[in-house]
């Protein structure tokens, strides 16, 4: 039975994913190797949990509970103690692999590993840990507190037990579990990068400015947010990463992330977490850079 969880990666992901672990009463351990990110993170949930109040999607007299069910960390004490541990790092293979790879001996023998990839094979990141049977991916959506949909996602060799246990664990955190196949980016995201990586060609090409482009999409598809502006919301890195996986994985020119995502990222325009990317953000009104 799952009670304690390790998230390792405190960035965007793994706090939401510590923020509703919390909410639903799991004593949660929120790994980084820098202190800073752990404070921001704390900051982060907290603000978070306060914005759900001012919803009313929670009482405020439980927000000191949830916060205090969080343990920030820097070492790996904790991973003798939990019985699921999430990897929640930045979306590149060897990155993840030299995090997955050393955990198993640290582990209990009946503990689960699962990455929160949004794109890469989870059976090959399965493959450098002690417990393949035991690994799957748990993909969240983007702001975990309020995206209901969960992917889990099986490696060839992952047991039922491991799926059926992260199942009931998705349950109980309120959001709705889909099975995906290990495919390259799974569902979600083999669906809607190419969507993106094809607005930014439409871009590209001159067939429409930003705000054409993302005003035709809200107006003219019902999309509640335009694809550029997604694209600076998910980050621009992120995007070209699983675009790039999607062309590696499948072998069709399909999926060849657009010229203009490549030349962005080389700038550093990530998006809004760099404050510029399809749009400006440092304007009260984010401005659209072409």
């Amino acid at each position: 039975m799952i009670k304690k969880i390790g998230i390792i990666g405190a960035g965007q992901m793994g706090n939401g994913i510590a923020h509703v672990m919390a909410v639903a009463g799991y004593e949660v351990f929120l790994r980084d190797v820098s202190q800073e990110q752990l404070d921001r993170a704390v900051t982060v949930i907290e603000d978070n949990l306060h914005r759900q109040v001012g919803r009313g999607k929670m009482e405020a007299s439980e927000v000191p509970g949830a916060m205090a069910r969080i343990s920030p960390v820097m070492g790996d004490d904790y991973l003798a103690d939990v019985d699921l541990v999430i990897e929640a790092a930045t979306e590149n293979e060897e990155i993840k692999k030299a995090i997955l790879a050393p955990l198993g001996p640290q582990l209990k023998p009946e503990a689960i590993i699962a990455t929160n990839t949004s794109s890469i094979s989870v059976t090959r990141l399965a493959a450098v840990t002690d417990r393949p049977g035991q690994f799957m991916g748990m993909h969240f959506m983007n702001p975990v507190p309020m995206m209901k949909l969960v992917e889990l996602i099986r490696g060839i060799a992952t047991n039922e037990e491991t799926f059926q246990a992260v199942k009931e664990l998705t349950l109980v955190l309120g959001k709705t579990p889909t099975p995906a196949e290990d495919f390259p980016a799974f569902i979600v995201n083999r669906i809607l990068l190419p969507m993106i990586n094809e607005a930014i060609y439409t871009l590209y090409e001159g067939v429409g400015t930003v705000q054409a482009i993302d005003s035709g999409m809200r107006l003219g598809a019902n999309h509640p947010m335009g694809p550029l502006q997604l694209a600076d919301f998910i980050g621009l890195d992120v995007c070209l990463s699983i675009m790039q996986v999607l062309y590696e994985g499948l072998a069709d020119t399909k999926y060849r992330p657009c010229p203009l995502l490549v030349k962005y990222v080389e700038a550093g325009w990530l998006g809004r977490k760099t404050n510029r990317g399809f749009y400006d953000y440092t304007t009260e009104i984010p401005t659209p850079t072409r």
